[in-house]
């Protein structure tokens, strides 16, 4: 079944900028089918980072979550809910529904693979998993816009390195771009994407001007 996004306007004042794993449990407290499907990907909400560990919320902030058209009737249940997430009070608005967009660019904040925490070993492992998904595009993991010379790029220290809070673990991965996709590659990337833990914002591809 061909994947969609439901996007839900967030009133509130600010949100923990690692917000990944308390976002799906509170969401999966209203939305229970929501903590067994690890097909269904949330993603993080977009803010302005204040500088102590939270981001504030603008008019522009939204929930996301790619799942399959059919799962949109559990999901109905958020709209005008009211959610916690670390003492952080949100409510939610109605949602709008988005098809996939083919682009020949796309690029995901964070993607964890399990295992893989290096650079180049991560790489290659992503590699493996386009490949068996039939993914002929070309990955490459993302260089801070400061330090985009080819030198600055052999630095593994200079990649887009993030981390993911599971409850007392930290979770390494890294800002991933994927170019040179087809249509169908494109669509196909975005419903699977690479590594695990869709439900905490990982491994999720939006499109992407380069």
């Amino acid at each position: 079944m061909p994947a969609i996004d439901v996007s839900f306007k967030i009133n509130g004042e600010k949100l923990p900028a690692d917000h990944g794993y308390p976002m799906l449990s509170a969401v999966s407290r209203m939305v229970p089918s929501i903590h067994s499907d690890s097909t269904c990907g949330i993603f993080p909400v977009n803010g302005v980072n204040t500088g102590d560990r939270f981001i504030a919320l603008t008019d522009r902030s939204r929930l996301v979550f790619r799942l399959s058209h059919e799962k949109l009737p559990d999901l109905l249940k958020l709209a005008g809910k009211k959610i916690l997430i670390s003492e952080c009070q949100l409510r939610l608005g109605i949602p709008e529904v988005f098809s996939l967009k083919p682009s020949s660019h796309l690029k995901s904040r964070l993607v964890t693979i399990k295992g893989f925490m290096e650079p180049e070993p991560f790489l290659e492992a992503a590699v493996r998993q386009l490949s068996e998904m039939g993914i002929n595009g070309k990955p490459s993991l993302a260089i801070r816009a400061s330090q985009r010379s080819a030198a600055m790029a052999e630095a593994a220290c200079h990649y887009v390195r993030r981390t993911l809070r599971v409850k007392d673990k930290e979770i390494v991965g890294y800002a991933m771009i994927v170019e040179s996709l087809t249509a169908e590659e494109s669509i196909l990337l975005q419903e699977k994407g690479i590594g695990g833990r869709r439900r905490m914002g990982c491994g999720l591809f939006l499109p992407y001007k380069g």
